[in-house]
């Protein structure tokens, strides 16, 4: 059985908003002359891009791929950042090394490596899938603004220019290479015996 509720008898005035428009105006009005010409100034609104907020710690800024000691990028191209990426944004053509390179055959690298930012949901998935932990969110930069769409297609190069938030191009999770003395795995030498 529906319980029916009286409507409240309601004034002229109550009726056609007008004591509610008057105190919502009044709240404009006090922020503003209090904002224009007090000293104490209530503004939460930052002057961008003169003035810039501080990111806190974990803020998920424009990505970045990491590098070996040797400089090289840590991608080995296994398209678990693509694969996982909810907005299809990043776009990854993978080549083998060279034949004398000690890499040959172990592993590829990313002869294409595109991030479309304009796309990107900034969710963070394609760092949890990543792992090398090649590809990271913590430079602590957001996109400037541009009108070109270029300027929002990253590409390898200059993903691998982007330092993190330390000013190192490299991560805090050390990754042991096949041939170093410190690597656990299978390589040439050892075939897992």
């Amino acid at each position: 059985m529906a319980k029916v509720i009286p409507r409240p008898d309601l004034s002229l005035a109550e009726a056609a908003y007008v004591p509610e428009v008057v105190k919502g105006l009044g709240v404009t009005a006090r922020k503003f002359f209090k904002n224009v010409f007090s000293s104490e100034k209530d503004i939460v609104t930052v002057d961008y891009p003169d003035e810039q907020r501080e990111y806190p710690e974990r803020f998920r800024g424009v990505h970045r791929l990491t590098h070996r000691a040797d400089g090289s990028p840590r991608c080995v191209a296994c398209l678990c950042c693509s694969t996982a990426c909810p907005a299809q944004c990043i776009h990854i053509e993978a080549a083998e090394y060279d034949e004398n390179d000690p890499r040959h055959g172990y592993e590829r690298y990313p002869k294409v490596f595109v991030i479309d930012e304009l796309r990107c949901i900034f969710c963070g998935y394609c760092v949890e899938a990543c792992p090398c932990d090649a590809i990271r969110m913590d430079t602590g930069l957001h996109m400037p603004p541009s009108t070109h769409r270029d300027h929002f297609l990253l590409d390898r190069d200059t993903l691998m220019a982007l330092p993190g938030r330390d000013g190192t191009f490299q991560t805090a999770n050390p990754r042991h290479e096949p041939g170093d003395p410190t690597h656990p795995g299978i390589d040439r030498e050892r075939e897992g015996h």
